[in-house]
C-alpha cells in the first residue's frame, strides 16, 4: 500500500499504536469459511492483514495483493500458514490493467473459482490546504481507491461462484467528510455508492455485495501519513482508536452464511461516531 511518508518519533505514538493487534488471542475459529477461496487487495498489513488471518482461522485460503512491502506481505503469509491454510502473494500496482490481468490468470491457474473478494487496497495523502492538492494526486488516489476497484471486481466476476461475496472497505470519512483528506474521502464516498449499485445489479445472481466503514484504526498507514498521531482516535465517543482485530470479524460475518440475507449494506466500526447511511 503506497503512502505519503512523513518522519516522526515513535515516542509520540500511543502504546497501542506501536503494535497493532491483528487477531485476538482468544478468537476461536469455527469453520465459518471452511475451504473458501478469498482474494484480499491491500492484504499485506493493517486491516487487510487482519482479515487474511481471521479468514485463515475460519478455514479459508487467501490470495494477497500488495504493492511494495515485502516484509509485511511475508509476515501475512507466515500468519496464514500458521493457521494451516494456503496463501498466495501477488506484488504489483492494482491500478495497472496488466497487473490485474496477471492476477486473474494466476487465480484461474491456482483456484479456478472464487468465493470472496475483499476490495481493501487504498492510498491517502493528507493535505490541509485544498489548493495544494495536485491533479496528479487526485488522479492517483481515484485510480487506486475506486477506479481499479470497479475494474478488478468486474474481472473477478468470471471466477466467482454462486452465493459469492464481495466486500469493499469504505470509511467513516465517506459519511462525515474530512478537511485534510478531501480526495481520499471522496473516493470512499464513491465506494459506498459502488456497494449499493453493484449489490442491486448482482442480486439476481445471488452474489452479495456489502461494505465496511472503519473509523480511526491503528494501521501502518496511520503512522506513515499523519503528523499528530498521539491524538489519533481520541475524538471518538470511546476516546481511542480501534485495532485491526476489532474490524476483521465484520468481514468474516459478511463473508459467511451468517449474512445470507444482507446485501447493499455497510457496517460502521468507528468507536461510536454516529453517521447516517
Amino acid at each position: 500500500m503506497k503512502t505519503q511518508n512523513k518522519s516522526k518519533s515513535l515516542s509520540k505514538v500511543p502504546k497501542e499504536g506501536l503494535y497493532p493487534e491483528i487477531i485476538r488471542k482468544n478468537y476461536l475459529g469455527s469453520n465459518k469459511l471452511l475451504n473458501k477461496k478469498a482474494i484480499i487487495s491491500g492484504g499485506d498489513s493493517g486491516i487487510g492483514q487482519a482479515v487474511a488471518v481471521h479468514f485463515a482461522r475460519e478455514g479459508a485460503d487467501v490470495a494477497i495483493i500488495y504493492q511494495e512491502n515485502d516484509k509485511d506481505a511475508k509476515e501475512t503469509l507466515k500468519l496464514v500458514e500458521k493457521e494451516g491454510r494456503k496463501c498466495i502473494l501477488l506484488k504489483g500496482d492494482i491500478s495497472k490493467k496488466a497487473f490485474r490481468k496477471n492476477c486473474l490468470e494466476k487465480f484461474k491457474k491456482e483456484w479456478k473459482t472464487l468465493d470472496v473478494l475483499i476490495n481493501n487496497a487504498g492510498i491517502q495523502f493528507p493535505e490541509s490546504e485544498v489548493e495544494k492538492i495536485s491533479d496528479d494526486q487526485i488522479t492517483e488516489t481515484f485510480n487506486v481507491n475506486i477506479i481499479s476497484m470497479i475494474s478488478f471486481t468486474r474481472d473477478c466476476l468470471q471466477l466467482m461462484n454462486k452465493n459469492g461475496r464481495i466486500i469493499c472497505t469504505t470509511s467513516v470519512t465517506a459519511y462525515r467528510g474530512s478537511n485534510h483528506l478531501i480526495d481520499y474521502s471522496s473516493t470512499k464516498g464513491a465506494i459506498a455508492t459502488f456497494v449499493r449499485s453493484l449489490s442491486a445489479n448482482l442480486a439476481e445472481k445471488k452474489i452479495l455485495v456489502n461494505g465496511v466503514a472503519p473509523g480511526p484504526i491503528w494501521t501502518p498507514l496511520v503512522k506513515e501519513t499523519f503528523e499528530d498521531i498521539a491524538s489519533f482516535g481520541k475524538d471518538t465517543p470511546l476516546k481511542r482508536a480501534g485495532q485491526p482485530s476489532e474490524v476483521a470479524p465484520a468481514y468474516v460475518f459478511l463473508a459467511s452464511e451468517d449474512s445470507s440475507f444482507i446485501t447493499g449494506e455497510i457496517i460502521h466500526i468507528n468507536g461510536g461516531d454516529f453517521v447516517g447511511g
